[in-house]
């Protein structure tokens, strides 16, 4: 019996049949392991020679990883359910079940090495590019989207140390926060690399550690806090060009400019007097003492709005071969990776994250990454093979029908029925397309009321709750009278 997913059951489930190793598959994302084997390769989650993860476990490596990915996938999933999946089969099946807690499972999640979830976020990036093709590059040239976001964690003294909470609240009133910088694909909105720091640490610190995995030739595409003197100064030198938004505190007047055309010129800007706090004293005065950079201004025209006027920076200066309106066009296209992260927070449920110490944050954070490039990957599969546009795919309409059809798959009787399944799946994803709805307004506001509890103004054990609260207004919500 070929039990890849489950080399610790080999022995217990050869005597059950094919049928019994097809049902015990259904608990996890091995569901999909004959799809899902392109996007993952085999040797990345097997078992090492030699630690902690050499041992025949029943959570093995793999097991975990898939029990981790699917329990991310299906949200407000406890561990307690993961391992009654297990539980329930082999109780089904007349074998020794497992223990009833979920410390087993919660173990092997903290023996799953951080490196091997690492190279699974960059694997599965890069299957979701080799399928979707070069729709997302500039002149032949990759471009990648840098953008970061925060996230909060349980409130454990273990957290509060690695990732403290925000200055302005009050001790123990607050949620430990981890700020990411990540790097996303144009082409398929796979997320490539990220990196992780506290709050008080800036986006571009954090950027700075992800230029080792920048290529020659590679483009990247930032909002105003990545437009600054240091990374268009040194990241030319590796090859690699920036498009940015302009920061709204520097100047530009086009009189002393070198016009390529109306809103568009050639700048010369000089290194500041003061070191940046971003460099060492070593790259600081490696930088030059001028860049030259080019500055693009045009006005967004929305019907219905006000005209807003939008102003580039880029080190693209040929303006033969990056015309002005290409450039536009592709920091436009940036809004729609920006959307990736609401995937992440408001569809995944990654808004807040679960776990109780730093070490497992940064995994389940991970996790969650991964768990959003296997979802891209079927995306641009079903992309490739049908010819749609990558945005009109709706992310939850691809992660609800994923769900649906494993069950359907597990019980298909035949590969034949099995490549069917999957077919079908693609071709429903590319017919249920998202409407064209351009310059649609979707402002952030919340229309159902909050309840009419407290603010945790101190910690909880010192807190005082004021009788009939009903008849007060003390602490409660500011302007609360607004929302009703």
């Amino acid at each position: 019996m070929h039990t890849p997913c489950f080399p610790a059951f080999r022995s217990r489930l050869a005597a059950l049949g094919r049928r019994t190793t097809q049902n015990l598959r259904q608990t996890t994302l091995a569901r999909f392991q004959q799809h899902l084997r392109d996007f993952l390769p085999a040797p990345l989650l097997s078992s090492e020679e030699d630690g902690p993860n050499s041992r025949d476990r029943v959570f093995n490596l793999r097991l975990t990883f898939e029990c981790f990915v699917w329990q991310l996938l299906k949200p407000k999933t406890s561990c307690r359910e993961v391992v009654r999946q297990v539980q329930t089969l082999l109780r089904l099946h007349g074998r020794r079940p497992i223990r009833e807690g979920d410390s087993a499972y919660i173990q092997a999640r903290q023996r799953l090495p951080k490196e091997r979830l690492q190279k699974a976020l960059s694997a599965t990036a890069q299957a979701a590019d080799r399928r979707i093709g070069s729709d997302g590059q500039l002149c032949g040239r990759p471009v990648k989207v840098v953008d970061g976001s925060t996230i909060q964690l349980p409130d454990t003294p273990r957290n509060q140390k690695r990732y403290p909470q925000p200055t302005s609240q009050k001790p123990g009133c607050g949620f430990p926060v981890i700020r990411f910088v990540a790097l996303l694909s144009l082409n398929s909105g796979a997320i490539l690399k990220v990196m992780m720091d506290g709050l008080r640490s800036h986006d571009l610190r954090l950027f700075r550690h992800l230029w080792k995995h920048l290529r020659k030739g590679d483009i990247i595409l930032g909002d105003r806090a990545f437009g600054e003197y240091s990374t268009l100064a040194q990241l030319p030198r590796q090859g690699v060009d920036v498009v940015a938004r302009l920061h709204h505190q520097r100047k530009v007047d086009f009189r002393k400019a070198k016009r390529l055309a109306k809103g568009d010129g050639l700048f010369v800007w000089t290194k500041g007097y003061e070191q940046s706090g971003l460099a060492t004293a070593q790259q600081w005065q490696q930088m030059p003492a001028q860049i030259t950079v080019r500055i693009l201004r045009f006005t967004a025209t929305i019907r219905g709005f006000r005209h807003r006027r939008v102003t580039l920076v880029t080190t693209l200066l040929d303006p033969q071969l990056y015309p002005a309106w290409q450039i536009i066009a592709l920091y436009g296209r940036r809004w729609s990776l920006e959307l990736c992260f609401r995937d992440l927070k408001t569809t995944m449920g990654m808004e807040a994250l679960r776990c109780q110490s730093p070490e497992m944050a940064e995994k389940e954070l991970l996790t969650y990454l991964v768990a959003h490039n296997l979802i891209r990957c079927v995306m641009a599969e079903a992309v490739a093979c049908y010819q749609v546009p990558l945005e009109r795919i709706s992310f939850k309409g691809s992660l609800d029908a994923l769900r649906q059809y494993s069950a359907a798959m597990t019980q298909a009787r035949s590969q034949k029925l099995r490549r069917q399944l999957w077919e079908d799946l693609l071709l429903n994803l590319a017919r249920d397309l998202v409407p064209l709805r351009p310059n649609r307004r979707e402002p952030r506001a919340v229309k159902r009321r909050p309840k009419a509890y407290l603010l945790l103004n101190q910690p909880r054990r010192r807190f005082i709750e004021i009788s009939h609260r009903s008849r007060y207004w003390k602490g409660r919500p500011r302007n609360y009278r607004d929302l009703n």
